[in-house]
């Protein structure tokens, strides 16, 4: 597949992608652009620093800024603008929504991909530990709460709640959300935080796939397989291969294109789904 050709399913549609400076968001803003959307570009530039069996090159990409996403986008001949922001900050989402409307139109599509992913454990003690793939973790504590749930459920509803106001005020009648998830119902183990609101973000999504329906939105979360955004090593290629329950590590753009279908007004009948990709 050609995931450079451009399409006109989504042209005239305004899409918010966040976390979209590297991985899975940036490959999702190209692929929405692709498909004939204006896209904002969200992100925040982050200093993960050195971590032991994460490669030095994902630090880099966390890092840096959306130049080379919004610059793939507009050499295609697509359409986007960028914002830095963080969303820990409760103003930021109606913030955003007030931007993409200045520089883009009003939001039809809405994809939750940051992430305040910050990984801790109930078996790491005080100085904290490893996982099973040699990365560094730590107890859970209030501070490693707050990261991950203040981006990856409470920014994801306010963005939800915002995109599903504005639209009713404007008497809109199509929408499409796609949130990103991870984990299972029955815990993340080494992962417990971004687990928990990874579900959190799962079951606002479910809601919203009920309650603005009536307003032509569909409401689905993805759950990719393990993907290399960055982060995978031979160590994790090695688990992967292993694994029962794991059976590909997948390129972002192999993620995007689903997620684009489920943007695109051919999936008007998919709703309220958790979709595991393997």
């Amino acid at each position: 597949m050609d995931r450079t050709a451009h399409t006109d399913d989504l042209a005239g549609r305004v899409a918010l992608v966040t976390g979209a400076n590297s991985g899975i968001g940036a490959a999702t803003a190209i692929a929405l652009a692709a498909h004939g959307a204006s896209v904002l570009v969200t992100f925040l530039r982050l200093d993960v620093g050195a971590s032991p069996g994460t490669p030095d090159a994902y630090g880099l990409l966390r890092a840096r800024g959306a130049d080379a996403v919004i610059h793939t986008i507009r050499t295609a001949g697509g359409t986007a603008a960028a914002v830095e922001a963080d969303l820990a900050d409760p103003a930021m989402p109606a913030s955003l929504l007030d931007t993409a409307e200045r520089e883009l139109g009003p939001v039809d599509i809405l994809v939750n991909n940051a992430s305040g992913w910050r990984q801790d454990s109930f078996a790491a003690g005080p100085g904290g530990g490893s996982d099973g793939l040699g990365r560094s973790t730590e107890a859970v504590t209030a501070a490693s709460f707050d990261a991950n749930f203040a981006v990856d459920a409470r920014a994801s509803a306010l963005l939800i709640a915002e995109f599903g106001r504005r639209l009713a005020s404007r008497e809109g009648t199509w929408g499409r959300i796609v949130g990103l998830t991870s984990g299972t119902p029955r815990g993340f183990p080494g992962e417990a935080s971004y687990g928990a609101a990874k579900a959190a973000l799962e079951n606002y999504t479910m809601t919203a796939s009920i309650e603005l329906a009536p307003l032509g939105v569909t409401a689905n979360v993805v759950h990719p397989p393990v993907t290399d955004t960055g982060w995978v090593t031979d160590a994790v290629r090695e688990f992967v291969a292993a694994s029962h329950d794991h059976h590909h590590v997948a390129d972002p753009a192999d993620v995007a294109e689903v997620i684009a279908w489920l943007c695109s007004p051919a999936s008007w009948l998919v709703t309220g789904n958790i979709i595991r990709l393997r």
